[in-house]
């Protein structure tokens, strides 16, 4: 006789079969869940199908219909979160008085977005798991607003702050820096002990005097 699989057991208050066309919206329940557990656990080793599950009221079959496995569940949940990045840092940079103003804005804005969801951040940015042996797609660089900074790069550029460079070699170089930051305000307690803000500002600033010659 062969043992029970749990993770395969109905977890109490299983909800009705979905009806014709609610597909979309049980997909919803199913991102809208693990985000929960990912928030209340801090750790998505500690999120797996039979938990997210029990929070919707379904069975992993449920689950397997919408996503191929625990990665790909873990990572359409993170890739859903971070599209409001884009939103998040508009918000930032709307009062910006010039194309530097906006610059440090963005700066400051992802860094605290990176630091306010850090499990997300560490699945998509700082996880070769995330996207094995591929590229980050388009998709994830428009939601992190990778655009956007090359938006900005390029106004600098035909404002005269910064000389003739690559506007997305520039971006990739800024948002490095600002990863950086992120990475390590997320893995070490009270980095940095100068305050994030200042360093930003001594890290964007030497970044962007370098950039305009002399």
């Amino acid at each position: 006789m062969h043992p029970v699989d749990e993770t395969m057991t109905a977890p109490p208050g299983r909800r009705q079969r979905a009806r014709r066309g609610q597909g979309d919206r049980l997909r919803e329940e199913i991102l809208d869940a693990t985000s929960a557990l990912l928030l209340e656990r801090g750790d998505h080793q500690a999120v797996d199908i039979r938990s997210v599950c029990q929070v919707v009221g379904i069975t992993p079959p449920a689950v397997y219909l919408h996503f191929a496995d625990k990665a790909a569940l873990i990572q359409a949940t993170c890739e859903r979160h971070f599209r409001s990045l884009d939103d998040f840092v508009g918000a930032a940079v709307a009062g910006a008085t010039d194309p530097m103003d906006e610059l440090r804005c963005r700066g400051r804005a992802y860094v605290r977005f990176g630091i306010e969801h850090p499990e997300q951040y560490r699945i998509l940015f700082m996880s070769r798991q995330a996207h094995g042996k591929e590229p980050p797609g388009g998709e994830l660089l428009e939601a992190c607003g990778f655009a956007a900074l090359v938006d900005n790069v390029t106004r600098l550029v035909e404002a005269g702050a910064i000389g003739h460079h690559d506007p997305v070699l520039v971006a990739t170089g800024l948002w490095t820096v600002v990863h950086g930051v992120t990475s390590l305000a997320i893995s070490i307690p009270h980095y940095p002990v100068t305050g994030l803000d200042a360093l930003l500002e001594h890290l964007l600033g030497t970044h962007m005097r370098g950039l305009a010659g002399p």
